[in-house]
């Protein structure tokens, strides 16, 4: 139904193409730089497997196999994934923009960036990173870490 709701409306494929387009050229444009400017994973993927996403409350490893894979394939085996992350990058944007191969592109991308997260990248709910201390004298925003 939404498919074919697609299909019939130009300004909704015109509007998803302009965004296929603008998604692809960022793609492109990221996997680019690390392609010419060099890139190496070797610390981030070292900075995720020393810190885990972990339960605040219990310190509990939320995604061991995701940490097991990291330690015992991703860095014994860091030039591939060197080579793969900016290639993975560029083609992504490649089959964004060319559009035939739109699905594809996007479930990669999709991929990509569930692994970036898996390893840490958003670590905590940005809404529950602060609280609120509330006391006779006023309230005060803190850190879950005070």
């Amino acid at each position: 139904m939404v498919m074919r709701w697609f299909k019939q409306n130009v300004w909704a494929a015109a509007v998803v193409m302009v965004l296929r387009i603008y998604l692809g050229v960022q793609w492109i444009e990221a996997g680019w730089h690390k392609l010419t400017d060099g890139f190496d994973a070797a610390g981030f993927l070292k900075g995720a497997v020393a810190k885990p996403i972990a339960d605040h409350a219990t310190q509990a490893v939320i995604f061991p196999n995701y940490t097991y894979f990291l330690e015992h394939f991703a860095l014994p085996n860091v030039k591939l994934i060197n080579f793969l992350i900016p290639v993975g990058e560029f083609l992504i944007g490649v089959g964004l923009i060319v559009g035939g191969l739109t699905l594809t592109a996007a479930f990669f991308g999709l991929m990509l960036n569930f692994m970036f997260l898996l390893a840490g990248t958003l670590s905590t709910n940005l809404a529950a990173a602060y609280r609120i201390h509330c006391h006779g004298g006023g309230c005060q925003r803190r850190t879950l870490r005070d």
